[in-house]
């Protein structure tokens, strides 16, 4: 829970009661079935030999103990806005990509996709210049202005290794484009 940045740990929470309230009633389905073909006896059993395997699996299964930097990084250059924007907005990122490290790049990128999903970004994708082979453009689509401007808050210092290492794929610093949907 600790892992999860401050802006989405509320979601974290309930996804997590959500899956461990599905599973305790998933496994009571499933321990039924059993007492009922096999007898109540053999489902404690086996109940028992599960609950055994799953405290011994701690032991082996061990979790990263690597904490990821979820402090903040806003480093995007915001443009002016005069209006009091309202609708979707599309955002492009031209990238302009080192000859022989498309694979590598395109690689990175979907990573960098989860992050902008993540982060409240839908429609994602990462399309290739047909008349220059090296330039690729990525789109996503945040639903207001409001949010496309909390999405900068939400990007963590985690998050910019993944950037610097896009950015090390790339001859320029990206071109950004916001278009607003009308």
């Amino acid at each position: 829970m600790n892992r999860a940045p401050d802006w989405v740990r509320a979601r974290v929470l309930a996804v997590s009661l959500l899956v461990f309230q599905g599973a305790v009633a998933g496994g009571s389905a499933v321990w039924g079935a059993v007492a009922v073909r096999a007898g109540i006896g053999q489902a404690l059993l086996w109940a028992g030999v599960g609950a055994i395997v799953s405290a011994a699996s701690a032991l082996f299964l061990r979790v990263s103990d690597e904490n990821p930097d979820l402090t903040p990084w806003n480093h995007w250059r915001l443009p002016p806005v005069q209006d009091d924007l309202d609708g979707p907005v599309l955002v492009a990122v031209e990238h302009d990509v080192f000859t022989g490290r498309e694979s590598e790049f395109l690689e990175a990128m979907r990573e960098y996709g989860r992050v902008r999903r993540r982060d409240g970004a839908s429609r994602w994708g990462i399309c290739r210049d047909i008349e220059a082979s090296n330039r690729y453009l990525e789109t996503f689509v945040v639903p207001s202005w409001e949010e496309h401007l909390r999405q900068h808050d939400r990007l963590t210092r985690a998050d910019s290794e993944l950037e610097n290492r896009l950015r090390s794929y790339t001859r320029r610093e990206p071109v950004v484009r916001h278009l607003l949907y009308l």
